[in-house]
């Protein structure tokens, strides 16, 4: 996870980032407002730890070790809450954990209404901040709706219901718009017909219609052709499949069409015909038997 930590204290700062470092996480680091404006709009972060009180640029005033903070902000300290009050009010939407020593009921309830998204008092302990920002980035990643779905050279834009494969437009009606949804959120995992009709026509349907045969036809036309590596499958007798497949990788049971009875008469298909026509070559012609005799 990316986390930005706001923090102009050197120990406290230097204890975060290497408790955070060594719990797999990547930390940017502020150490004072000035720093914290340029680099929380930069992108949208997993959670940002941000100090209540902090020096308005860097080499800015010391802070006292104390444990207490007055309830007003000392002169030469800048205001963390003002400070993030502006970035939600210029839509700033990543989670956000305030760090204090202000730990009184009020104090906290107003770092909440200022657009906090959770409250540590100081002194805390570091097992319980990570377990706290961790859950925030959780929940936020979580909450955060999907928009564009992609595989391979595909891609599903959601917003804009629009599909491309290999930057070229499929031009999807609406009911092959949400087959390739359901299979691109199910990706390389068998998709049961049944499975299908609930999602895409939003009621049973007996599995074994055509219906959805016609319409999944339709799409592999439009997704598989001119391309040299279908990626919608048939799994026979069960459903349908998106995925990249390559030579020995293809399972047995998987195909990409159902054969046509013209190829199934077909030279490479058929060993009962070849095995008729090498026993009729076998046996002995009306010429040979005159000749024999």
């Amino acid at each position: 996870m990316d986390f930005l930590l706001v923090e102009d204290d050197a120990e406290t700062r230097d204890y975060l980032v290497r408790g955070l470092q060594e719990a797999g996480h990547r930390v940017t680091v502020a150490t004072s407002l000035a720093e914290a404006e340029v680099l929380a709009p930069e992108r949208h972060w997993d959670a940002m730890i941000l100090d209540r009180m902090l020096a308005p640029a860097s080499g800015g005033v010391e802070k006292s070790k104390s444990q207490t903070e007055p309830s007003r902000t000392p002169q030469g300290y800048g205001d963390g809450l003002a400070f993030l009050a502006r970035l939600r009010g210029r839509g700033f939407s990543s989670p956000v954990l305030i760090l204090s020593a202000l730990g009184a009921v009020e104090e906290r309830v107003q770092g909440l209404q200022r657009g906090a998204d959770d409250y540590l008092a100081k002194p805390f302990a570091f097992s319980e901040l990570l377990a706290r920002v961790e859950a925030l980035a959780r929940r936020t990643s979580v909450a955060t709706p999907e928009t564009t779905l992609t595989y391979a050279d595909l891609e599903l834009d959601l917003l804009g219901h629009r599909a491309q494969r290999g930057g070229r437009d499929l031009h999807l009606q609406p009911r092959e718009f949400r087959l390739l949804e359901c299979l691109l959120r199910n990706v390389e995992r068998t998709v049961t017909r049944t499975m299908l009709f609930e999602k895409v026509w939003g009621y049973h349907f007996d599995a074994q219609s055509g219906v959805i045969d016609v319409h999944v036809s339709r799409l592999r036309r439009k997704l598989d052709k001119d391309f040299t590596e279908p990626l919608l499958h048939t799994v026979r007798g069960t459903g349908y499949r998106l995925a990249l497949l390559r030579g020995a990788d293809t399972p047995e049971e998987e195909t990409g069409n159902v054969p046509s009875a013209q190829n199934a008469q077909s030279p490479e298909n058929p060993p009962r015909q070849q095995e008729a026509e090498s026993s009729r070559d076998n046996k002995p012609r009306p010429e040979d038997s005159s000749a024999a005799r």
